[in-house]
């Protein structure tokens, strides 16, 4: 696809235009292994993601969000030549791996930032903020 096709519907806005809301994907990159602790240290983690949702979804900006199973759970498809392949996990090798993701529905960039700052998995991982472009309907 052209990037052109994504200039007009993907473009960030900041909290100083007066743009309609833009939804932004906050993908959750974390170790594979995640935070390791106590069982009480775990809860209260969990206590933080919980918290954090429901922050959220009382703010009316969450859309949707999943955590993913472990990369030894993945599969990878290609299709090269019209052949499907497929290989088990992700195709690069790297540290962090991707986690889970939010989805959230707010008017601008800065506040989408907000929101990932307030990640529980910003302390010890990274979150990628990606804006979702929202394609006009097909004829």
């Amino acid at each position: 696809m052209s990037a052109a096709l994504f200039d007009d519907v993907a473009r960030p806005h900041t909290a100083a235009e007066s743009e309609p809301e833009m939804k932004y994907l906050l993908l959750i990159y974390t170790e594979d292994d995640g935070p390791q602790g106590t069982p009480e240290e775990q809860a209260e983690n969990m206590k933080a993601w919980f918290d954090y949702t429901g922050d959220m979804i009382a703010a009316g900006v969450h859309v949707a969000g999943d955590a993913l199973l472990p990369t030894t759970t993945a599969t990878s498809v290609r299709v090269r030549d019209g052949q499907r392949t497929t290989t088990d996990g992700p195709f690069a090798e790297t540290k962090e791996v991707l986690g889970g993701y939010y989805l959230i529905d707010v008017p601008s960039l800065d506040e989408a930032l907000a929101w990932a700052e307030k990640c529980p998995a910003a302390l010890y991982g990274t979150i990628e903020v990606r804006p979702v472009a929202e394609l006009p309907e097909a004829p």
